[in-house]
């Protein structure tokens, strides 16, 4: 018998990630966020494999796509958005400093950012995005949200996530889906 149920994680409307991820402003950090929120959305990341890309993990030849270093020394690659690969491009005309061992998504100190410091920017952005988007302010929005709203808009829009668990004995159900090692089939 379990001694706690465990919350469901919900997941954000199309919409709403969209409000979330918004313009780039003319600000530094804006233009930083903007990326950010873009790249977890497009990757299903984990904040710690996005604070750890660095300018050479991104390729924007050919395929656009990312290299991911998770957990346990786990790499993944996973494929960029056209809009994803624009807003790499610009942010890098933008930060000619950048070097390939560089953090693509540093701190104001040009450091890799903490989890810590990507929540406090979320809510930041959850609280700008709610003034034109009031359900959000219906939810409780964390950064492993936005993972598990990448994986939910993949299954709504017909493609299959490897890596759910099957066979050991856990069962899924939507709409709670694990997302971890969250990639296309």
């Amino acid at each position: 018998m379990k001694r706690f149920e465990r919350p469901i994680l919900g997941f954000l409307s199309p919409e709403e990630m969209l409000a979330i991820i918004g313009k780039p402003g003319a600000t530094w950090t804006s233009r930083r966020d903007h990326l950010l929120w873009q790249m977890l959305y497009n990757t299903g990341a984990r904040v710690s494999e996005i604070i750890g890309v660095c300018v050479s993990d991104v390729l924007l030849d050919g395929v656009a796509c990312v290299h991911l270093h998770g957990k346990g020394r786990k790499q993944r690659t996973m494929p960029l958005w056209r809009s994803t690969t624009k807003a790499i491009r610009t942010w890098l005309k933008f930060n000619p400093e950048l070097t390939p061992t560089s953090t693509l998504l540093p701190n104001r100190e040009g450091h890799q950012m903490t989890r810590t410091n990507v929540a406090q920017r979320l809510a930041l952005a959850v609280s700008a995005a709610t003034s034109a988007m009031p359900s959000l302010g219906d939810h409780r929005i964390s950064p492993h949200t936005i993972r598990h709203t990448t994986a939910m808009h993949l299954l709504q829009s017909g493609n299959q996530l490897r890596g759910l668990p099957r066979g050991s004995g856990t069962r899924v159900r939507p709409p709670h889906i694990s997302t971890h090692r969250l990639t296309l089939r």
